[in-house]
């Protein structure tokens, strides 16, 4: 197989192959930090608004303190074709309570598994972006996806 050429893509075609890329594999990789040391785990987003991914957890959950110590994390998509779309970002409490109902009200699973919207170990992460890159299958290089 010959290494993919890189050829230049428009920003608002690298925009939409990403969201396509992040369409296609829906569930990504959370990295965080443990002390010194990675951790990486597979989430399931409850929404995602371009960019800003949002990530349901419970506060009795590892991470929790992990992004509490350090909220600098990244996500990563990987489709089908090995395609790839990294978020870093940083991950903060969603507190706005209108988003936080619309989000419980469009997740049967999350009304499934935790009851209520007032349950206290609920967490809603909002992963904001600073950077987002893609990488096409094999390339070795990234593109910069403009944010914002």
């Amino acid at each position: 197989m010959n290494k993919p050429v890189l050829r230049p893509i428009a920003p608002a075609e690298l925009i939409f192959l990403a969201q396509g890329v992040m369409k296609s594999a829906k569930f990504p990789q959370l990295a965080s930090i443990d002390g010194d040391q990675p951790r990486l785990r597979p989430v399931s987003p409850v929404r995602t608004d371009g960019f800003t991914v949002y990530v349901a957890n419970l506060r009795i959950y590892h991470k929790t303190g992990e992004i509490a110590a350090n909220p600098k994390v990244e996500l990563c998509y990987v489709d089908d074709h090995h395609n790839q779309v990294r978020i870093t970002g940083t991950a903060e409490i969603l507190t706005d309570k209108p988003l936080f109902e619309e989000i419980w009200n469009s997740n049967p699973l999350l009304r499934q598994y935790l009851g209520s919207l007032e349950n206290p170990l609920l967490i809603v992460y909002r992963i904001q972006p600073n950077r987002v890159r893609y990488m096409v299958e094999w390339a070795l290089e990234y593109y910069e996806v403009p944010v914002g």
